[in-house]
């Protein structure tokens, strides 16, 4: 990771906290867009987010709702769709909001593949692989779907391809990858085929079984939403005592920033990878 200037926190001997781009530099460039992940890695992003579903005919590709609606020129469910289906649509004007005078969508061959197409995890990977530093990626699998447990099969086997789905080879190397969800099941599944690969257990809301810091078995990292930190700021420390790391999301606000600082959280994981860093001192 990058950490020219290590960030002031709470904790001083902790190493500065690791600044994850939510689908890419998802401010300033259509999320989940390969443009947004180049621009994120230019932008000094210690890591890359992203959301993962599968397509009809078995590709793991990049998009976050379970329709593709909001974020393309398309309709229907991602599961339902296959990767052909996919790539005729456009993925990137919803954000710039172009439209001509009848409020048609402007001709896509003069627009740039990078900010339109749907991306692949797969092309992901391979952005990752060429780039000229670590750059860590956090996959997060979506769920439910009616794939189930196909998703962390293909994902899996997918990671095994790139290399980063076997076990420690040494204790200075670790898997650039982790895998999120909300699922406590989708996590348990991937341990057992890669336990080489960390979990991150993400929650929206902190339940009674999980506020003393405790996570389910064989995961390593906390994933809590701003919200509960707001809330329970306390529980960062916590889960420091319970052994775990905490990564933290979506953390845009200077002063959620600062929260996050002040309390020594391990990872932010914003849509301002730039900018963030700059508060944090690091670029």
């Amino acid at each position: 990771m990058t950490s020219a200037h290590p960030s002031q926190n709470a904790r001083p001997d902790r190493p500065a906290i690791s600044v994850v781009a939510h689908r890419g530099a998802s401010e300033d460039a259509p999320e989940h867009t390969l443009a947004a992940y180049r621009k994120a890695i230019e932008d000094g992003a210690d890591a890359l987010e992203c959301d993962v579903r599968l397509t009809a005919d078995g590709h793991l590709v990049c998009v976050h709702d379970r329709r593709v609606n909001r974020t393309s020129n398309g309709r229907g469910a991602v599961s339902a769709l296959e990767l052909a289906d996919l790539a005729t649509l456009d993925f990137g004007s919803w954000k710039e909001g172009i439209e001509d005078a009848y409020g048609e969508a402007p001709d896509r061959q003069h627009e740039d593949p990078e900010r339109t197409s749907v991306l692949t995890l797969e092309r992901l990977l391979e952005l990752v692989a060429d780039a000229d530093r670590r750059v860590e990626l956090a996959i997060e699998t979506k769920h439910p779907t009616r794939w189930a447990g196909q998703v962390e099969e293909r994902l899996v086997e997918l990671l095994d391809r790139f290399g980063y789905a076997k076990p420690a080879m040494s204790t200075d190397w670790t898997s650039p990858v982790r895998v999120m969800s909300f699922s406590a099941r989708s996590l348990h599944r991937l341990r057992a085929a890669a336990p080489g690969i960390p979990g991150v257990y993400l929650m929206q809301f902190l339940t009674p079984r999980y506020r003393d810091g405790r996570l389910p078995v064989g995961v390593g990292i906390a994933g809590p939403g701003m919200r509960i930190i707001r809330a329970h700021p306390e529980y960062v420390a916590k889960a420091h005592r319970a052994g775990h790391r905490v990564h933290v999301w979506t953390v845009n606000d200077a002063d959620d920033v600062e929260l996050c600082q002040e309390l020594g959280v391990d990872a932010v994981i914003t849509n301002r990878p730039k900018q963030v860093r700059s508060q944090l001192g690091l670029g």
